[in-house]
């Protein structure tokens, strides 16, 4: 399954050290481990000290934590060549290959459905498979348009 709202982080500036630790905790914890993929997106925007606390609290309980398989991703844009988490956390890198929108379409039809008359929530989208998620594109993300 695709991670829920209290398994989604999404950083800016103004992300505190607490909201970074509990996601971590949240990762680290017993139970965490029933399917649960906890992400930090644009890890890249927090500023230094947040992201030097990002690096202190993972590695601490991942040390002190029983958990092995927890799944804890953390995104950011690499072109982001100056942002301390790239750099503390470079030995787990993963690049991505492009994708074109065209090809992420087809791959979410193709994977994403959800049964009829399971999900309320997938009959907002008014096509005749039933999709988990839809990507919307903008040229000034956050500003509505």
């Amino acid at each position: 399954p695709l991670p829920s709202y209290d398994e989604v982080l999404v950083c800016t500036p103004d992300t505190e050290e607490e909201e970074v630790e509990l996601l971590i905790r949240r990762a680290l914890s017993p139970g965490s481990q029933d399917q649960k993929i906890f992400c930090l997106l644009g890890a890249d925007k927090l500023v230094y000290k947040v992201s030097e606390r990002l690096e202190f609290h993972f590695f601490r309980l991942v040390q002190s934590s029983s958990i092995l398989n927890y799944k804890f991703l953390i995104f950011c844009n690499a072109k982001a060549h100056n942002s301390y988490v790239i750099t503390a956390f470079d030995a787990y890198k993963v690049t991505f290959p492009y994708y074109d929108k065209m090809e992420i379409q087809t791959y979410l039809k193709r994977n994403l459905e959800v049964p009829s008359g399971t999900a309320p929530v997938a009959q907002a989208f008014e096509e005749p498979h039933q999709q988990n998620i839809k990507f919307v594109f903008s040229e000034r993300a956050g500003m509505g348009e």
